[in-house]
């Protein structure tokens, strides 16, 4: 099934008290055919937090890029991996993870 997100560019800024802050530039639509997401657990310095996990796949696009996001349904998604599909030219495979 096709869905429709926006795709987004994560700006950081240095704020007024030394600490930093996101935000997120619109660069557009695009179409995904998404797989349903699953969960794993991921474990960071120490930390174990649920990331939900999904496949995808789109037209080939130069805007999609690892570390670029797609808003979905209200949530946001990160780009993990974007590569080609070598079995559709023209069309990429793209990992995406969103944190809970």
């Amino acid at each position: 099934m096709r869905r429709l997100a926006e795709l987004l560019e994560p700006v950081e800024a240095e704020t007024p008290h030394g600490g930093w802050a996101v935000s997120y530039e619109s660069l557009g639509p695009v179409w995904l055919r998404l797989e349903t997401p699953r969960q794993r657990e991921r474990t960071e310095a120490g930390v174990t937090s649920i990331v939900e996990i999904a496949r995808a796949g789109s037209r080939a696009d130069p805007r999609l890029i690892k570390g670029r996001a797609l808003r979905l349904d209200g949530g946001d998604w990160t780009i993990a991996l974007a590569a080609p599909d070598p079995d559709r030219p023209g069309w990429v495979d793209l990992s995406l993870e969103q944190r809970s």
